[in-house]
């Protein structure tokens, strides 16, 4: 299935049906009276997460979204027919924001979150409804009120608790399919991902669900590259996992733009915590390894993991180190505020 994480649509929801001017005339009955009937309500349109879906692909074949107008009244008091609302089922994780798509409408974080995003028009009044000691024959209804419409956008964002970032060649896509069950695409040549992979890590009698993001390069920030287009799917995550080729020319240099992007795409992302780890250390002596180490010490001031991928050295190191930032910090999100209001998803 294609990975579609971002979309336009359209949508309108179904306008009122018009009241009705009637009066009952029938036989023998003299004095019959106004009995037209109130207009149906127009239908609502939704969006509402679910479970089972990974992708927006469905919304790319259709775009537009409409509910029918409601039914009219009638004669007799018999009310329109209302029509039924639109629910657009999405992925959990999925943001609905306004057209100009930054300003934020709701964010649908667990399965069953939904939000109204067009209202649709109420019926209008019958005749019957104006009746009164002093106009006992009204000769006047309501239209119904038009619905709402609007285009929106929805932009899917993965829900995992760990993210890995680095440079193409970083050895990304390698240590995922070491930690989980994930097969994501391997080659010797960058960027074999294309598109954000997921996998869910063991820690002891724990788990966790990593994501590996397309690697990013300087200028990713500007459009170069695969840009930061899937960057927001690292927003949600508790700690990142910096991947570092130690064979590079300059690690801490690898190290720097990767931050540099970073700080670019988010703020919130650039202060999230992070660990380092050298990656492919069994393609280097002891000796280079310990210099390349010392030199990124001074420079960055941070002390990396030493790990390799390929051979599994100090992979389950590396997997309880992450698991120890994502525990606490889940756990906080949990937490109820003194309010009662927990903090796991805002239901609209």
């Amino acid at each position: 299935m294609k990975f579609l994480d971002e979309c336009k649509i359209y949508v309108r929801s179904g306008d009122g049906g018009a009241g009705s001017v009637s009066f009952r005339r029938e036989k023998f009955i003299e004095f019959g009276g106004p009995d037209g009937g109130d207009g149906g309500k127009g239908g609502d349109v939704w969006v509402e997460a679910a479970p089972d879906l990974n992708t927006l692909i469905d919304y790319r074949y259709q775009q537009h979204y409409k509910v029918s107008t409601a039914g009219h009244g009638m004669g007799r008091l018999r009310a329109g027919a209302k029509t039924e609302d639109i629910v657009l089922k999405v992925p959990m994780g999925t943001e609905v924001l306004e057209e100009d798509g930054e300003t934020l409408i709701a964010d649908l974080a667990k399965p069953g979150d939904r939000v109204r995003i067009a209202k649709g028009g109420n019926g209008g009044f019958g005749n019957h409804y104006f009746k009164s000691a002093t106009n006992r024959s009204p000769y006047h209804a309501n239209p119904g009120i038009p619905g709402e419409e609007r285009w929106v956008w929805l932009r899917m964002k993965l829900i995992a608790d760990a993210g890995i970032v680095g440079l193409p060649n970083a050895g990304k896509s390698t240590f995922l399919s070491v930690v989980s069950a994930a097969k994501p695409k391997i080659a010797d040549y960058p960027f074999t991902t294309l598109h954000p992979q997921l996998g869910v890590v063991r820690a002891g009698a724990h788990s966790f669900v990593l994501a590996d993001i397309p690697g990013l390069i300087e200028g990713a920030s500007e459009g170069a590259g695969l840009g930061t287009r899937f960057l927001g799917h690292v927003e949600r995550c508790a700690v990142l996992l910096h991947l570092i080729d130690v064979t590079a020319e300059d690690p801490a240099a690898s190290y720097k733009t990767i931050r540099t992007e970073l700080k670019a795409y988010s703020t919130i992302l650039a202060k999230k915590p992070e660990i380092i780890a050298f990656n492919k250390i069994d393609a280097v002596d002891a000796k280079t390894l310990e210099r390349v180490v010392a030199k990124f010490k001074a420079k960055t001031k941070k002390t990396p993991l030493l790990i390799s991928a390929a051979t599994q050295k100090n992979i389950e190191q590396t997997v309880y180190a992450l698991y120890d930032v994502v525990k606490p910090t889940r756990r906080r999100e949990r937490m109820p505020d003194p309010e009662g209001v927990t903090t796991e998803g805002w239901r609209p």
